[in-house]
């Protein structure tokens, strides 16, 4: 659609009138013959002496308001408006922090079919719904085992994110688990990140045995950061060694944070502990506006321009055929 920036200006539009009708002629200075006689000539060529000057014949004063117009309306600055193109932002970023250390091969699990299944593999269905499912968040993934690894940056583009998911498998970072080490990851990975919350999930089936940060240190880091940690715990606290979750650290880093632990024993709990997450950090984006302007201002103003060009190559031309002196002039008489 067509606008005007300023579209206050086309207000000046009636000056060109107001100066033609008030202000004085333009005079230009001449030499004069003073003659002592000029009143007996004046009655005997019948004609009234004039104030001496220059005006400007119809096509020139046509050329002028023509200009102004055009000038004024460059002013004004016309535009072209497209239709307001809308742009979605995320204001949450959500890492998953997921252990893949040797126990989660435990078979202790089963499918949507009854089957047994691994705890790993029922872990990367859920997972998988639930990056499904939060199509307007930036989402990453930490994998962590004897060490933590990025296995995806936070990224809305949760196809390469569930293909890195799916690709995962157990042992891949060691079969140790590094509890306190994979939330120091996941706080370097969201102190990049501009948005408003920041929101890690961690889910693990054991205890941590060697990171460089103990858990609960790093927790206090995480809230200093302004992370909640939600924990989900899926191991077994009766085991012993690696394979002994610690229900109360879990519950301790959740509390650090403003977060929540879950207990999940089964695919069922788990399901019910993503949809709780889900529930807990509901999808929020930022609408942004914009609509594309095209600025048209130089038309208006080449057309002026142009028409100033061509009447004074016209007015050349002319004076070259040797035009009337004094056409386009009125008479004059001097005293």
């Amino acid at each position: 659609m067509w606008r005007l920036e300023y579209p206050w200006l086309l207000a000046a539009a009636p000056l060109a009138w107001a100066a033609f009708r008030w202000l004085p002629p333009y005079v230009q200075p001449r030499s004069a013959l003073r003659m002592p006689f000029f009143d007996t000539m004046a009655r005997l060529t019948g004609k009234a002496p004039t104030r001496p000057g220059v005006q400007a014949g119809r096509g020139q004063l046509w050329l002028n308001l023509t200009v102004w117009l055009l000038l004024v309306l460059a002013l004004a600055r016309p535009q072209w408006v497209e239709p307001p193109l809308t742009h979605t932002e995320p204001v949450r970023d959500i890492l998953l922090a997921v252990d893949i250390s040797q126990s989660m091969d435990s078979a202790d699990f089963r499918d949507a079919q009854g089957r047994p299944a691994t705890r790993w593999q029922a872990v990367k269905e859920v997972v998988a719904d639930f990056i499904a499912k939060r199509h307007d968040d930036r989402l990453g993934l930490i994998v962590f085992g004897s060490g933590a690894y990025p296995q995806a940056p936070l990224t809305r583009d949760h196809a390469t994110l569930s293909l890195l998911l799916e690709q995962t498998s157990v042992g891949m970072a060691g079969p140790n688990t590094a509890i306190g080490d994979a939330i120091g990851l996941g706080i370097r990975m969201l102190d990049v990140a501009q948005e408003r919350d920041k929101v890690m999930i961690l889910l693990t089936d054991g205890n941590d045995t060697g990171s460089a940060v103990p858990p609960a240190r790093a927790a206090r880091l995480a809230a200093d950061h302004k992370i909640v940690v939600h924990t989900i715990g899926i191991g077994d606290p009766q085991a012993s060694g690696e394979d002994r979750v610690d229900f109360a650290a879990l519950q301790g880093i959740a509390n650090a944070t403003g977060g929540r632990f879950f207990r999940a024993g089964d695919l069922r709990a788990l399901q019910d502990v993503y949809g709780t997450l889900d529930r807990l950090t509901p999808q929020e984006v930022k609408t942004l506006r914009h609509q594309p302007k095209h600025e048209y201002f130089w038309a208006p103003l080449a057309v002026a321009l142009g028409l100033l060009a061509l009447w004074h190559i016209a007015a050349a031309l002319r004076s070259r055929l040797g035009p009337d002196a004094d056409e386009g002039r009125g008479s004059a008489s001097w005293t």
